[in-house]
Order: C-alpha cells, then sequence, then structure tokens
C-alpha cells in the first residue's frame, strides 16, 4: 500500500534534517546537469538547472556557495510526485549584471541534489558546473532582414572553435514566425554541422514575417551560446 502523505513527509524531513543512510541505499536521479547559457546577441547569460528521476516531493540542491534551493512539493503535487524539473534564472542585461558577476555567484564545482521521492526513500544525484563557454555563433545565411525562399531554406553559421579545455559537442537550431500563423522548429546537429535545410513544409507558412533563427554552440558540460537573427519567408 502507497505511504500516506503524511508519512512521507515525515521521511523527508527525517532525510534532510536526520542525516542519510548509507549512499548504497539511495537512489540516483536518472539525469541532472547544470549549466550556463548566454545569449551574445541580447547581451545577458543566466544559470539552467535539470533533474530526472522517480517521483519525488522534496528536492535540495547544494553548491560550493552552499544550499542554492530546496522545493517542497505540497497536496495534490506532493501525492503525485515531481519526476522531470528544470528552471531557468532571470537573465538581466550585462549591463545590469555582468557575466563576470554571473560567474561569482555560481563558482565551478559540484552540485549535490538531495531529496526524497514520494515514498519516502533517499534521492540523489550530482553535476558539474564549469566556466568553459562557447563564443558566439557566427550566422552566414539568412543574414538580419532577409527574405526567405521556402523552396531554397538554407540556415549556416561558421563553425565555434573549441573553448580551452574543452570541445564543441553540437549545435541547436531553432526557427520561430509569429505571423500569420506561430510555427516552430528544433533541431540538434553534430559539431562538424554549419548547415541545416529546411523543407517549405517544415518551415510554416508563405509570407510569415516576425520570424527569427537562433543557433546555439553547446560544449562538453552543457554550456551553451546563442546568436540570434531575424527574417521573413517569401
Amino acid at each position: 500500500m502507497r505511504t500516506t502523505r503524511s508519512m512521507v513527509a515525515v521521511a523527508a524531513i527525517a532525510v534532510l534534517a536526520l542525516g542519510a543512510p548509507p549512499e548504497a541505499l539511495a537512489k540516483r536521479l536518472d539525469d541532472t546537469a547544470i549549466y550556463i547559457e548566454i545569449n551574445a546577441t541580447d547581451g545577458d547569460a543566466g544559470i539552467h538547472v535539470f533533474l530526472d528521476g522517480e517521483g519525488w516531493d522534496t528536492m535540495q540542491m547544494t553548491g560550493p556557495n552552499g544550499v542554492e534551493f530546496s522545493v517542497l512539493a505540497e497536496n495534490s503535487v506532493g501525492f503525485q510526485g515531481i519526476t522531470e524539473f528544470f528552471f531557468e534564472s532571470a537573465e538581466p542585461s550585462f549591463e545590469e549584471q555582468s557575466l563576470e558577476e554571473l560567474l561569482e555567484l555560481f563558482p565551478q564545482g559540484l552540485y549535490r541534489f538531495r531529496g526524497a521521492t514520494t515514498e519516502g526513500r533517499r534521492l540523489v544525484g550530482k553535476a558539474r558546473l564549469t566556466h568553459r563557454l562557447p563564443d558566439a555563433p557566427v550566422q552566414i545565411s539568412p543574414v538580419d532582414g532577409e527574405e526567405v525562399d521556402p523552396d531554397d531554406a538554407v540556415f549556416s553559421w561558421e563553425p565555434v572553435a573549441d573553448p580551452p579545455g574543452s570541445e564543441i559537442v553540437g549545435y541547436e537550431v531553432v526557427i520561430e514566425c509569429e505571423e500569420p500563423e506561430f510555427t516552430k522548429l528544433s533541431t540538434l546537429v553534430g559539431a562538424a554541422v554549419t548547415s541545416i535545410t529546411v523543407p517549405p513544409e517544415m518551415l510554416g507558412q508563405e509570407d510569415a514575417d516576425e520570424c527569427k533563427w537562433e543557433v546555439l554552440a553547446i560544449e562538453d558540460s552543457g554550456n551553451q551560446t546563442i546568436s540570434e537573427t531575424e527574417f521573413s519567408i517569401e
């Protein structure tokens, strides 16, 4: 029979406050990540955190600066449990907060996750944050304000050099058009790829304006840098 909500709450408090059972008895999160995203076009940056695992109702992340956040799921969400969890921080412009200030707030190192499943079992994980940051991709085509022929839609960029101590592992290309209908395409490609051709049926409708395309350079630890360009469709 499933543990009642009150018993789960007691177990969760015991796990977080009174200490943990041996590591071997804990269940590990399936996936964890912490990384920095820079928008080179807008001139801002923020921190992203992702985790995935068995349904849980309490979770805490601790880094080199101490506890960074704690989550307590209550009522219906607490009973059902959370599996995938993602957040991104606010991204003030570099005029308000420089990249150096962001890196000082989130130092390199190991960030540990500790929580409890809805059944009261300890749940743990870890992810490493680095400051190995990719340069901004240089977009070749289409350029800002260009009209794109949907029958010959090629989006291309220059390869990004490997950051010191790391390597570029791939790129993500995101294409969005807002008018007259909203469409969005997102695809991941390998580090050797520097262009994609988009079929007309995937690009959206003709005479679309308010379109933009982004290319994200992603380095080995997950840090990524975005460049954006606006275009329209003939």
